[in-house]
Order: C-alpha cells, then sequence, then structure tokens
C-alpha cells in the first residue's frame, strides 16, 4: 500500500527514515523543503464528476484556458528555433532553445517534450513554459522527436535521450550545470520523459542519432498524466500503433520494455506527477501504480492526484496556477538555480 501525507489534494512520500543518512538523505531532506512550500500552493478548483460535465462547462465557456495570447518572451532570453539536436540518417531531429542572454554561472537545463500520443508533432506546444522558464533563469529546449507514422519503437525513446545527451554534451557551449538536468513531459511526453530518466541505463534504448558516450540520464522528471505500464493500456489502438503495430500478445517484452514502471529502481530521480482523477484517456492509476513503485523503493516523489479533472487539466488556467507553483518548487529543490 502507498504511505503518503495528502496535503490539499496531492500525496508527498513519507519515507522519513532515509533522513537521517547519506545521499538518500539529503533527497529526502530537499524534498521536505519543498513539501513545505507546497503548503502554499494555490487550490485546486472544485472538479468534475464526468468528463461530461467538464465538457458542458467547457461548451459554456466557464474555464479560461492558456492561449498563444499567455506568451511572454523576455526580453532578457535569447531564442534560437530548429537547432539540430541529432540526426538518424536522413532525418534531422530539431528543438527550439530559450535561454537567458547573460548567464554568469551554469545554470540547470530543462528539456520539454510535448505530448500528442506519439503521433504528433510540434515542439511549439511547449513554447509558453519554456519561455516562462527561461525567464526565471533556466536553459530550456523543446524537442521535437519521430512519432509513430515516421519511426517504430523505440524510435521516439532514443530521440528523448539524444535530448538529453545534446544539452549535456554542449553544455559548456549554452551554460548549462551538465549534472542538473531535467525532464518535463506531457502525456505521451511524459512518458519519454519518464523513459530518459528510469531507462537511463539501458543500452539498447540509446539509438544511434548523437552524442554516444555522453550520459542521458536526467537528475529530476516531472510527468503530466504520462502512462506508466503499457502492457495495462494493451488495447489502446493509439499504444499498438506506438509499439510498431504489434499487439501485446505478439510482442508482451516490447510492452514490458516500453513501460517506464519497468525500468524504477531506487537510485532513480526525483519525479513529479501530475494526474486528474477522472482522466479519460490514461487511467489514473497509472500514476497511482508508479507512486506507490517510487515509494516502495525511496525515490523522492511529489504526487499531485487532481481530484475531478480530466486529461491536459494544465491548460485551465486556474490549475495551471496551482500545477506551475508546485512544480516551481520542485525545481527549487532539485534544480536550484545558482545563487
Amino acid at each position: 500500500m502507498m504511505i503518503g501525507i495528502i496535503f490539499r489534494g496531492f500525496i508527498v512520500c513519507a519515507a522519513l527514515a532515509p533522513l537521517l543518512a547519506g545521499t538518500a538523505g539529503c533527497a529526502h531532506a530537499r524534498l521536505a523543503v519543498a513539501r513545505e512550500a507546497l503548503l502554499e500552493a494555490p487550490p485546486l478548483p472544485a472538479g468534475y464528476q464526468t468528463s461530461k460535465d467538464l465538457q458542458r462547462d467547457i461548451q459554456a465557456g466557464k474555464l479560461e484556458f492558456l492561449g498563444p495570447q499567455h506568451v511572454s518572451i523576455s526580453e532578457a532570453t535569447l531564442v534560437e528555433n530548429d537547432i539540430e539536436y541529432g540526426r538518424v540518417g536522413d532525418h534531422a531531429l530539431l528543438l527550439n532553445l530559450f535561454r537567458p542572454k547573460e548567464i554568469t554561472k551554469p545554470v540547470p537545463g530543462l528539456v520539454f517534450i510535448h505530448g500528442g500520443g506519439w503521433e504528433l508533432k510540434g515542439k511549439e506546444f511547449c513554447t509558453y513554459w519554456v519561455a516562462r522558464y527561461a525567464a526565471r533563469g533556466y536553459v530550456c529546449a523543446t524537442i521535437e522527436y519521430r512519432v509513430s507514422s515516421e519511426a517504430a519503437y523505440p524510435a521516439a525513446v532514443e530521440d528523448a535521450k539524444c535530448a538529453v545527451r545534446w544539452m549535456r554534451g554542449n553544455a559548456v557551449k549554452y551554460g548549462v550545470d551538465p549534472d542538473k538536468i531535467g525532464v518535463i513531459g506531457m502525456s505521451a511526453g511524459g512518458h519519454l520523459a519518464m523513459m530518459c530518466g528510469y531507462a537511463s541505463d539501458v543500452a539498447e534504448l540509446e539509438g544511434a542519432g548523437g552524442h554516444p558516450g555522453v550520459s542521458s540520464r536526467p537528475q529530476a522528471v516531472v510527468t503530466y498524466y504520462g502512462p506508466t505500464d503499457l502492457t495495462k493500456l494493451k488495447e489502446m489502438d493509439i499504444v499498438r500503433r506506438f509499439l510498431d503495430n504489434k499487439t501485446f500478445e505478439e510482442a508482451p517484452e516490447m510492452y514490458a520494455q516500453a513501460s517506464p514502471i519497468t525500468h524504477v529502481t531506487s537510485d532513480d530521480p526525483p519525479t513529479l506527477i501530475f494526474h486528474g482523477t477522472i482522466d479519460g484517456i490514461v487511467p489514473v492509476e497509472q500514476s497511482d501504480a508508479l507512486a506507490e513503485k517510487l515509494d516502495a523503493l525511496g525515490v523522492p516523489y511529489v504526487y499531485d492526484r487532481q481530484e475531478g479533472w480530466d486529461h491536459v487539466m494544465d491548460i485551465v488556467i486556474e490549475v495551471s496556477k496551482r500545477c506551475l507553483f508546485i512544480q516551481d518548487r520542485f525545481l527549487d529543490a532539485f534544480l536550484p538555480l545558482p545563487k
């Protein structure tokens, strides 16, 4: 059974014993500090009984959503679009980079991975977040990756890991601290972020996109409603298409290997999880199971289990305020900016 402490609707790891010893203790101490700050998070707006109830309010115009009008790029931010971070054959892998114009000390780097069922391309989807975090002082990349129609699994995983290697390999050039890299993803992007975090030691998933010999291991993972166990989603067509159109019966090992939860070990990076309880695409039980495993293994995590909210709830402005507050404190704890 998952052990947790509930604070205003989110669950935080409560394995306090490691506070007294070693590196793990330091990680849990940072989590404890973050937990104190999280008590100040804006409350989650009242949720819904069903997705249909939520859709009714959307159609009635009762909710305000994040959109292009909310993107604000600071004059102190340098933007470089379509940087090639890797190449597979003739396929160039591109990212957009947002970074402070003036960096006096190495800063943490953040790699953002958009969602879309591993089928939609759109690194621009994350522009709001990369612009925001670049203004705070981070070096931020939002990446493209090969989607299911372009290349079979594990192509997207390989590309995400290549992006982490690119950022670490170019740390000096861009002012990044190579020991402070985080990966943040939404939905399918959350899945890829977790694969970077938990399968960084799986050599067959590294791919040949570039930067061999550089570690693809991040120091923090943030997942918004990302699928954690594809063996439990084996009936979903979008999962089958992601996995080279193989059914679970044809390729159970592939389904297991492509599941982040398979790879979780006690030395994995701190993880922040967001998930709505009425998610009609990725069941909340996917994140529940991940939180239980992280807890059992003593991996620091924060879980914001958002009662009555659906998939992509974070684009609702009032929900986003809460998510960003929690995310800011998590990054402050585990990927702090230099003083």
